[in-house]
């Protein structure tokens, strides 16, 4: 793995550079739009985005853990975890990266 990471300001600049808005408009478009993906993901709604994938909410219900360590068993409560499901399209584009 390298260290390279995309981060909101790489995504505003890019929205700088190739949409031609301000460096603060872009960076307020990044904002806005993160907001309304985190706000439905909140609420439970699914998220897709085309070409890229779906984001989505999952309930998972209480269980029992063991420490690997110790063997103890542990209680895990429930909870909701953020899922990412790509799509056929993202799946190829990736694996195409793999072989260059």
């Amino acid at each position: 793995m390298t260290d390279n990471t995309l981060t909101r300001m790489d995504l505003s600049e890019a929205v700088f550079r190739e949409v031609g808005l301000s460096r603060n408009e872009s960076a307020q478009l990044v904002e806005s739009v993160l907001d309304h993906i985190s706000d439905a993901l909140v609420k439970g709604e699914q998220v897709k985005i085309s070409s890229f994938g779906t984001f989505s909410v999952r309930s998972k219900s209480a269980r029992v853990g063991r420490n690997p360590k110790t063997g103890e068993e542990v209680p895990i409560n429930p909870r909701r975890v953020l899922t990412f499901r790509p799509s056929h399209l993202m799946k190829d584009r990736v694996a195409l990266g793999n072989k260059s």
